[in-house]
Order: structure tokens, then C-alpha cells, then sequence
């Protein structure tokens, strides 16, 4: 059921590199909040038949602005790489889904954000929890108010990349779909 799209392909830099050049990336978590799930959405979107408060989860959200430790929101990753908690959010909204641009993510990170918003847009618990969890530093923590969601509302929409690993090399054409221009113009080392 995965699917990849590659809207642009462009040259770079040989310092480039995709996961360590990220200046952001911004992801949506879609929540069908209705007592029937569309069919056509559920693979696409999380369900919650319980009316959520969107109100209490736009609270929420900015207590996550800025930078923090989020140890709490991340899962133990599946390869050896330990890597460094503090991230640092730069927006986070509760639309018709939940959208978050932060400097980078930890393993289910996104979905543990967004269990426990469902969980205060269900005013189970208030919003003000947030940032107990962000001190604690502890999952466990945070599992005393919810699981992770479910993988199927998330999706990545978009990665921003650091200016100068993006500019193209002296001598290059400029930017085309390579219709006016040959590739041997840009003298690029291949590795």
C-alpha cells in the first residue's frame, strides 16, 4: 500500500546528503472524527468515533513550539543509532488533521505527539500534561496517558533542505527539466 512520488530530481552539492541536510520536514496525521469510518479514507486516516475538542488541541500544541527533549515522545529505534532528543519544533496546528514542521523527528515520535493530542481532544486529559511529559524525558510517561497512534494517518509532506547543500556547482546551466540543456555542461564528480 506504500507509494513514493518524486515531484522534482535536482543536482547538488557532493556534501548533500538526504537525511543529514535537513533544515525541516512537515508531516499531517489525519484524523476522521465521525462515528462511521469513510471506507475510502481507512487507509489513509486514523478513526475516532469519540467527538474530539479541537479547541483543547490547539492548546496543546503549543507547549511543543520550540526546542525540547522529546524522549518521552520517541520509541526505542530499531537500529543502533542513538539519536539526539532535543528537536526543535517550529509550528504544530490542528486543522481537519494535525500538521507539524519541527528540525526533525525520532522514531514514532509524530505518532506519540499525536496519540496524546487525540487523548486531550477527548478531554480525557487536559492539555497542561504536556509539558509534565516533556520534563519527565521518560516514555513511560508518557504511556501513562496513551499508546502511539496508528500508522495510517501519517504521512511526510514535505522535507526543506539547507540552502547551500541545495546550489547548484559553478559551471552548471541553470535549472531545467534538461530539455535545453545536456548534463555534460555540469561537470558533477559521480559516486
Amino acid at each position: 500500500m506504500s507509494r513514493t512520488n518524486f515531484l522534482v530530481i535536482d543536482f547538488s552539492v557532493p556534501e548533500f546528503h538526504a537525511r543529514f541536510s535537513v533544515r525541516s520536514k512537515i508531516y499531517h496525521y489525519k484524523i476522521y472524527n465521525d462515528t462511521v469510518m469513510d471506507p475510502f479514507q481507512r487507509y489513509y486516516a486514523y478513526h475516532s468515533a469519540y467527538k474530539l475538542n479541537p479547541e483543547a488541541m490547539k492548546e496543546a500544541t503549543k507547549y511543543f513550539i520550540g526546542r525540547h527533549d522529546f524522549s518521552a515522545f520517541a520509541n526505542a529505534s530499531r537500529n543502533d543509532r542513538a539519536p539526539n532528543p532535543v528537536k526543535n519544533i517550529f509550528s504544530f496546528d490542528v486543522i481537519e488533521k494535525i500538521e507539524v514542521e519541527g528540525s526533525g523527528f525520532m522514531y514514532r515520535q509524530v505518532r506519540n505527539m499525536a496519540a496524546l493530542l487525540i487523548q486531550i481532544g477527548k478531554e480525557a486529559i487536559p492539555p497542561g500534561i504536556v509539558p509534565m511529559i516533556l520534563a519527565s524525558r521518560d516514555r513511560k510517561e508518557l504511556a501513562k496517558y496513551s499508546l502511539s497512534a496508528p500508522p495510517h494517518g501519517l504521512c511526510l509532506i514535505a522535507v526543506n533542505y539547507i540552502e547551500k547543500h541545495m546550489q547548484l556547482p559553478l559551471g552548471c546551466p541553470p535549472k531545467s527539466l534538461g530539455r535545453s540543456h545536456t548534463i555534460s555542461k555540469c561537470k558533477l564528480p559521480c559516486y
